[in-house]
This record gives C-alpha cells, structure tokens and sequence, in this order.
C-alpha cells in the first residue's frame, strides 16, 4: 500500500506548476569564519566561512493539505563561486525545535550544515513535518513526507539564492544520519523514480538509518529484548496513525497501562520525546524489570501483529520501507556494528536487496565495529566527506555566468613523486591547492602531456587547477607513498 495515490503522484509528478515550493520567509540566524570552522570540526579540508539562515516555505501534510515548514539553508560566504547543493536529513528530534533551524546556534545537528557549506556546498536541512514551525504530530520515519519536505526545500531554494546572491550549479548529493538515513534513502528514491525529470542526484551517503521498518525494527521490538529507547515505539505507531487514519480508535487499544496515560501526554504534545522515554524506561523497569518495550503493548495487538501479514500495523511499517530498489548514482551505505539504536542488519539489508536489483556502485561499510550509535557519527560523516569530494565540483561565477570547469585528468592518481597531467589543449596555468586553502605551487606550463613534480607535497588530497583562454578543468589528486 502506498499512502500517496496514483492520482496524487500522476497530478504532482508531470504538473511542475503545481508543487508546493514556495519561499515564505528567511532570516539570518548567524555566520561563521572559515578558522572557526576549522577549529570547531577539526577538518582542514573547509576553505569557506559559512552564513546559515532559516527558511520557511510551503509543502503539503501526509493528508495533502497545505502546510509551511522550516529548514536551515548554509551557504559559503565566497559569493565569487558557484556550488553544488547537499540535503542533509537530520536524525531523531528529542522536542519540537530540537531540529537543524533552531539549534545551530546551540551546537545541535544544524551545525553539521554549516560543516558542509565551510567544504563547498550549499546545505539544506529540513526540519521536518511536525516540527520546527510546522503544526501537528510529527510523522516519525514516514518515507514520503521525510522525501517530499527535502524535495519541496530544493524547489524553494532559488528564490532564497536570488534574495542572498548565491549561486548553485546542478550537482546534488543527499545524506542523513539515524532517522535522517531513513529520510536520505527515502528521498534519494524518490528523486530516482518519482522526480526524475526534474532532479538528478550526483551521490549520496546513508548513514546507520532505519530501512527495513517492516522487518529489522519490527522483529526488534517483537522479540522481547532490552531496549533502552522504547520511545521510538509510540512515536512510530502515533506517527503511521497520523498518516494513514486505520490503526486504532482508542490509545487503549494499542498501549497498556500505565504506559498509555504517558503516551497521551507525548501525543497531546505535553510531553517531549525525550521526556517520554526517560519516563517509560522507568516505567518499564519498576513493572516489567527491564525496558522491555513490547510489554507496553495489548497482548490482543502483538498477537494481530505477528499473525496477520496484512494487519494495517504490518502494511504501515512495510510502506515505510525504503531499501526495495536499486540506485543508479553512486550510493554508500556507512554503519557501526555495534550501534546500540539502529541495528546494523538495516543496512546488510539495503545492500543486498539494492545489489539483488542491480545498483551497480553501492558499498556498505562498517566504518567502526566497535562504536554505538552515538559513536558512529563521526566516522559515517568523515567516509561521506571523502566519498562525497571526489564528486563535488566548484565552479566560479563571473556575473553574467559560470565559466566552465572540466575535469583535468592525472595519472597515477594516487601519485608518489610525480602526475602527469594529461592532453592539456593550450598553453596555460596549474595550481595546486591544499584542502587547508593555502596555494602550494603556481606556474605556466605548455600544451600537451605535462609532468608536475609533487615530490614536495606532504601525502594527502589536492585540488589541481589548469586555467587557460577563459577556463578551468580541475581534479582532485591524492599525494601516497
């Protein structure tokens, strides 16, 4: 079952004049210099300072109603370039304004949009139905809305860069981590399949991400094991009822007590989630001994559950599935196998089913076997850095234009003392710039096939420039030995 009807998706997917995409309001929450930026993450490779804004603009609800949500959008602050646009999709929200727009300036996720933009990208982070400014119950891990709130952000976007002056080429890369891996597959898809003709994504990166709804999260709840964040349980059920209408009539139905009482409160909006997970641990562990999150539930439903494939419980969670499809862009699948949150079997899933369908270049990676889930941040974003610069082209924007940056071909790439660079068609100039932005050599070479000595050059990742006539071919050279 697909919430979206084939009417829906016929009258929004071949009628681009009537999407919901416009830009309601941006305001300037603050920037960032490029030393800050440095110190902060630690990175070298950021060459941009960063301004951030939130914006408001308009989508539809999970009901196809009109809704306006917001979102952080950060920029580079060098306004002489032209640069790929990013989706980053922000993991699980504790409370209504713990989401990219609203915590930024306090060191939350947002910042990890101002990361992107301080490397050359201009981020843009949803933060979600439900959420941030958005009215109603947060639709927790629902694919569609996760999707089309990233989409309909993309489509507001060049009316803020025409406000701001910046400007976008058309390279798109899409990421998330934990609830944000859900919402990057979902939309990475969807961006594939269903908005083909008007978006084409360059690469993405899924990060320890909840694919398989209907099966891995399900037999995790369903086995009666410990759990320390039952929260997500309600937070799912209320999020598919809020969807789709057909799970229950009254809370009783599903929940037991005295864990319903608290799940009123969350759904009444009361309670934060945050709040509600603290409280049911507790809750679980004085009546059950553990957290135990299966034992919130009826025993009429778990029964329903595990017996009747079709039960609205059993499709709500198989159409929130996001995995059954095969990307053609270059896809990595970054995870931890010890992530204590979202089990790893997610994304050995996604890669077989997605292999199984024919995506060609797609690599799931452990990227630290020992680290849980909050320790599996920084590894899957670093591997979705380098992933991703092998890809991202900056162009430069002369007013009236992007002059043209072609890619410059170096062999050996990786190289040891020297590259040669290859079928250079004039005279002209090379630049070799470190991922710290300092110029580490500068000079006029012929036409032809060019030897550069790199001897010189501490191992690690370079942008090389050839300028000539009026424009740019670049490449990206690894210096290993």
């Amino acid at each position: 079952m697909r919430f979206i009807s084939t009417l829906f998706l016929l009258i929004f997917g071949l009628c681009p004049a009537l999407r919901s995409q416009t830009l309601v309001s941006s305001t300037l929450l603050g920037s960032r210099t490029r030393a800050q930026l440095v110190s902060q993450f630690g990175v070298p490779l950021i060459q941009y300072g960063v301004k951030y804004y939130r914006i408001t603009y308009t989508t539809t609800d999970t009901q196809g109603l009109p809704d306006t949500v917001s979102g952080l959008v950060a920029v580079p602050d060098d306004a002489t370039r032209i640069y790929p646009r990013l989706v980053y999709q922000h993991g699980t929200s504790s409370s209504r304004l713990d989401v990219p727009s609203f915590n930024v300036v306090n060191g939350g996720e947002g910042v990890i949009g101002n990361l992107f933009a301080g490397l050359g990208y201009v981020a843009l982070l949803p933060d979600y139905l439900g959420l941030g400014v958005s009215d109603g119950f947060h639709p927790y891990v629902h694919a569609a809305s996760e999707a089309l709130v990233a989409a309909d952000m993309l489509r507001a976007l060049p009316a803020f860069a025409a406000q701001y002056g910046v400007h976008t080429n058309e390279q798109l890369f899409a990421t998330g981590y934990s609830q944000g891996g859900h919402a990057s597959m979902a939309f990475h898809r969807e961006v594939e399949t269903t908005w083909k003709n008007e978006f084409e994504m360059t690469a993405a990166a899924h990060l320890s991400g909840p694919y398989s709804i209907g099966e891995v999260m399900r037999d995790l709840i369903l086995k009666d094991t410990i759990y320390y964040y039952p929260g997500y349980l309600p937070n799912t059920i209320l999020s598919y009822q809020t969807a789709y209408g057909n799970l229950f009539t009254q809370l009783s139905e599903v929940f037991r007590e005295p864990y319903a009482t608290k799940i009123a409160e969350f759904y009444a909006g009361t309670l934060n989630l945050g709040s509600l997970n603290t409280q049911l641990i507790t809750l679980l562990t004085t009546n059950e001994g553990d957290s135990r999150p299966i034992r919130m539930l009826q025993p009429a439903i778990i029964q329903a559950v595990l017996t009747e494939p079709n039960h609205p419980f059993n499709i709500a969670l198989r159409d929130n599935n996001v995995y059954a499809w095969a990307p053609v862009t270059p896809t990595r699948i970054f995870y931890c196998m010890a992530d204590d949150q979202v089990p790893f079997q997610n994304s050995v899933l996604a890669r077989d089913s997605m292999i199984a369908r024919g995506a060609a270049n797609l690599i799931a990676t452990d990227v630290n076997s020992a680290a849980d889930h909050g320790g599996c941040v920084t590894p899957a974003l670093t591997n979705t850095l380098i992933f991703f610069l092998s890809y991202q082209q900056v162009g430069f924007y002369t007013g009236s234009g992007q002059l043209a940056v072609e890619p410059l071909l170096l062999q050996p790439n990786p190289a040891g003392e020297s590259v040669v660079l290859r079928n250079l068609p004039t005279d002209g100039q090379v630049q070799v710039v470190d991922f710290s932005g300092r110029l580490r050599y500068a000079g006029v070479v012929p036409a032809g096939d060019r030897v550069l000595d790199v001897s010189g050059l501490d191992n690690g990742l370079y942008l090389v420039r050839y300028l000539s006539e009026g424009k740019i071919w670049q490449g990206k050279l690894v210096v290993q030995r």
